[in-house]
């Protein structure tokens, strides 16, 4: 399955190295300011004023600024270990929302 059939709405210079969970960028060694800023996320999380708290990087890696969110995901999140991915992200939505937040796919 190629990158673009899992996640279809990915960055079209996004590639997954085969058979590994590591990721990469076909154009840049370094990330410039506009891929910081491209939507190149599993899940998007949203405070409760719908700010951008936090995003979910294909690997299952947090990325964010948000105290209470890092806080939340050390605690609840980041050891939890289902293999199916549809049944993680599930998981997680469910445990975001609970704790306030917004999330989108």
């Amino acid at each position: 399955m190629s990158i673009f059939e899992k996640l279809p709405h990915t960055c079209p210079f996004f590639r997954h190295r085969p058979g590994s969970e590591k990721a990469y960028c076909t154009v840049h060694l370094t990330r410039p300011e506009i891929c910081r800023d491209y939507g190149c996320w599993r899940l998007l999380i949203l405070d409760h004023r719908g700010r951008r708290a936090g995003r979910v990087k294909y690997i299952r890696t947090l990325c964010s600024e948000d105290t209470l969110l890092t806080r939340l995901w050390e605690s609840c999140i980041e050891n939890h270990r289902e293999p199916d991915d549809k049944k993680w992200e599930d998981e997680m939505i469910r445990i975001l929302r609970q704790a306030g937040y917004s999330v989108r796919k």
